[in-house]
């Protein structure tokens, strides 16, 4: 089995500061550092390295070349990956002492994608794959319709936040991920309960308090405590619960399992500084001594 992933792929520059800017302020960084980074790419990188098979879906522009690379390196297939004519996404974030972050991300590339592009890359994906998605790339809804008529799993990672490109997808996903905060902003959005909406299965991060784990069909709830760690910069470490949770679904693993192996390796993810370039291998996760 493989997961497709429609995703963005991003240079972050991640400046140290001693706190998050305030409005109308200027700050003095303490350093400076280039990584791989998009939520897509960070999923992307996640998954394979939790042991699945990964076709990314996405584009660059050429001063994203040695993005590839990366991708290639860490085990993700990149075949699929167009260089375009506009610039390569990035994002500059700021992180602050208390490992608190604030991100602005320029598209670029991740926003130029043709569907012709997609409906290619998608040409061999079989019904018991998967595809996820998010909310840093153009033509998602005609993305997910794609991987729907072919039979694939639909996950959605729902960030960065939008209500209506999460309604619009919302009729065609099998399973959406997304923090405490956007589950309200959804709730409100649709004047629905997040345990009613019409998603099989949908999961909400906690943050310091775990996660939980909703079945609409059987109207179950399971909450799933957080692990103790002491966090060191929490970029990207969403991303990786993401991308370790279809890896294990991929792989045949029950939710509750999955759940677990990717509450692990988002917790070692928080006590490293950087995004895909430091998301922690199979061998971490199961190694690590909580």
């Amino acid at each position: 089995m493989a997961i497709y992933n429609l995703g963005s792929i991003n240079a972050d520059m991640t400046y140290r500061v001693p706190h998050l800017l305030a409005p109308g302020e200027t700050l003095a960084t303490s350093s400076l550092t280039r990584g791989l980074g998009g939520k897509g790419a960070n999923m992307s990188v996640a998954a394979a390295r939790a042991g699945a098979q990964v076709r990314h879906l996405g584009a660059v522009g050429d001063d994203g070349r040695w993005a590839i690379e990366r991708l290639t390196e860490y085990g993700v297939d990149t075949r699929q990956i167009a260089v375009l004519s506009e610039a390569t996404g990035h994002a500059i974030i700021m992180l602050d002492a208390e490992a608190e972050n604030c991100i602005l991300i320029y598209p670029g590339a991740n926003r130029a994608l043709s569907v012709e592009r997609i409906e290619t890359g998608l040409a061999e994906a079989l019904p018991e794959d998967i595809f996820v998605f998010q909310n840093e790339t153009n033509a998602q809804r005609e993305a997910a319709e794609l991987a729907s008529a072919r039979g694939l799993r639909v996950a959605y990672a729902a960030a960065p936040f939008d209500a209506d490109a999460v309604t619009l997808v919302l009729p065609l996903l099998d399973l959406l991920v997304l923090n405490e905060i956007e589950a309200a902003q959804l709730e409100k959005a649709t004047g629905q309960g997040i345990d009613s909406i019409p998603v099989r299965d949908v999961v909400v991060t906690l943050g310091a308090r775990g996660c939980r784990w909703i079945n609409t069909d059987s109207r179950q709830t399971r909450d799933f405590a957080a692990l103790p760690v002491t966090p060191v910069d929490t970029t990207g470490a969403g991303d990786t619960f993401t991308g370790y949770l279809l890896a294990g679904l991929d792989r045949g693993l029950p939710m509750v399992t999955s759940i677990e192996m990717a509450q692990r390796a988002a917790a070692i993810m928080v006590t490293r500084q950087g995004t895909a370039d430091v998301i922690p291998d199979l061998k971490d996760v199961t190694e690590y001594r909580f």
